[in-house]
């Protein structure tokens, strides 16, 4: 289940891509090379968590990483 908080969120925006993940941390830059944004590190809390600068989508994969990583 999601907080409030990411629900509203990813309702409101599209995302720009999304992305399968074994981990629940995960570094966006948005790619592109110089034309991407500041390296961010994202924690999944429950199954998604979307990057508040491009809006990439990383979505957990079933049964990944449910000990809580590092």
């Amino acid at each position: 289940m999601l907080d409030a908080a990411t629900q509203t969120s990813t309702n409101l925006v599209q995302p720009t891509e999304i992305i399968h993940v074994n981990c629940r941390t995960v570094a966006c830059d948005g790619g592109d090379g110089a034309l991407g944004h500041p390296r961010v590190f994202l924690r999944i809390p429950d199954e998604q968590v979307m990057c508040p600068y491009c809006s990439r989508l990383y979505v957990l994969n079933p049964g990944a990483d449910h000990a809580g990583g590092h």
